[in-house]
């Protein structure tokens, strides 16, 4: 049994309204003690989900009147008796309400406390109060669709569906490990090979949609690098859509990393945009060289900055060595700038790449399209489902790989054997909707979330 507690559910400030929220068993007793109704005769009855008008009093008196609304167990979001209260949104009412709250007998509610007993009392799933999560964190059109979609159950109901083949075929497998001379298995070897692969290609589809959920969420580490001059500055005030950085004549006009979240389309880059790499006696720049380089390790993408109406240099060689050394080339995009000089005079160094002109404004769309392709977004159908959640990625990779097993044991071995690796995937699968996972998971989850929430 958990006690009752409250929090503030609105954002800190003036507003016009704001909103106390109390869950637990005395719920409805605090919210007396607080709470006087303008219709005593109504509230007496404690009818659920219906709005009841009065005032807010503290031990000094009514300081403010409002609503108060009523949720019965456990119809309600977190399972529990809930109450909530409304009063005008200015920061001392709301504080004061509260602390009459608290003295009534509440407790203060924890980091994401009510959506944490929504979890526990069975109310939602693990996937869908980390969807509650992604809605309030939410940076784009695409991320808060993809959470609102999840809050309701839809990947809770997709790992369900793979989570129930696999455990036909276990059950299957159980069969012909207790009756292995009478044949008491539905499933052939064929048969359960052809299962098990239709099952690897649905988790291997969820997994593959993970870099595409993390660039529209949480977002992709992105490094501008390049030599000085060569028109960083101006590639991320393109990207940014305003004057960010001072861009000059002067080369090396940027001596330290500056560093700005960009949201290109449905994606968000976390931009970093650095001193241009070359050697240099000057002290200053050569700090801003070393920083350039801790954003290049750093960095999940590149954005190499070359000047195309010029042939490669020196300096440039120089950016590029740095590119393969920190093992970036894989996540490399050439931007090969300054087209309005003229035609690109040189061959990308790595195999993606892009054309702009950062002084005329052209080209962010081109590389819009790249960092869309690079996260698989073409892969990715309308009724697809998104892995966003890293915790829930790496699940599912355990039980991609045993899966993957389950069918190497089946061709070299026997069901019984294969069945081991498939318990191992039904518990991985279990860990990624949360019905297996350790209590300091969950605490980890909630402790991201804000009060009140």
């Amino acid at each position: 049994m958990y006690g009752t507690v409250a929090a503030i559910s609105t954002p800190r400030g003036k507003g016009g309204v704001a909103m106390v929220r109390i869950s637990g068993a005395d719920a409805y007793g605090v919210l007396s003690r607080v709470f006087s109704p303008a219709s005593p005769e109504r509230f007496a009855s404690k009818k659920p989900n219906a709005v009841y008008y009065g005032s807010f009093f503290d031990k000094d008196g009514v300081f403010d009147d409002g609503l108060a609304v009523l949720f019965n167990a456990p119809h309600s979001f977190t399972g529990e008796d809930v109450a909530e209260l409304y009063c005008h949104g200015g920061v001392l009412v709301t504080q004061k309400l509260l602390t009459a709250v608290f003295a009534a007998g509440a407790e203060p509610a924890g980091p994401g406390e009510f959506t944490k007993r929504a979890f526990i009392n069975g109310k939602i799933s693990l996937t869908q109060a980390e969807a509650v999560g992604g809605i309030i964190d939410a940076e784009s059109e695409k991320a808060l669709s993809v959470s609102a979609k999840q809050s309701k159950g839809s990947l809770a109901k997709a790992i369900a569906e793979i989570s129930d083949e696999l455990r036909f075929l276990a059950a299957s497998v159980y069969a012909y490990i207790d009756y292995p001379d009478e044949d008491m298995t539905d499933v052939t070897p064929e048969a359960m090979r052809e299962k098990l692969v239709a099952s690897a290609e649905k988790l291997k589809k969820l997994a593959a949609s993970h870099a595409y959920g993390k660039a529209i969420s949480s977002g992709i580490k992105t490094a501008i690098v390049g030599k000085p001059n060569v028109g960083k500055s101006s590639l991320l005030n393109l990207l940014c859509g305003e004057d960010r950085a001072i861009v000059t004549e002067i080369a090396g006009t940027t001596r330290d990393v500056i560093t700005e979240n960009v949201r290109l389309g449905d994606y968000i880059l976390r931009v970093s945009d650095t001193a241009g790499i070359r050697e240099s006696s000057d002290a200053i720049e050569k700090l801003g060289v070393i920083r350039s380089v801790k954003a290049l390790d750093d960095a999940e993408l590149v954005l190499a900055v070359f000047d195309c109406s010029s042939p490669l240099d020196k300096s440039d060689c120089e950016v590029i060595e740095a590119i393969r050394s920190a093992g970036k080339a894989g996540n490399t995009v050439c931007v090969l700038n300054k087209s309005d000089l003229s035609a690109p005079v040189i061959d990308p160094p790595f195999g993606k790449y892009v054309v702009i002109s950062a002084a005329e404004g052209k080209g962010k769309e081109a590389i819009e399209k790249i960092v869309s392709d690079s996260v698989g977004a073409g892969n990715i159908g309308e009724n697809d489902e998104i892995v966003i959640n890293a915790r829930q990625y790496s699940a599912i990779e355990k039980a991609v790989c045993a899966v993957g097993d389950a069918i190497k044991s089946l061709e070299n071995f026997t069901q019984d054997v294969a069945g081991m690796d498939i318990e191992r995937a039904l518990s991985a699968l279990c860990e990624a909707d949360g019905r297996t996972v350790g209590e300091d998971i969950v605490a980890e989850i909630f402790s991201h979330f804000c009060v009140g929430k």
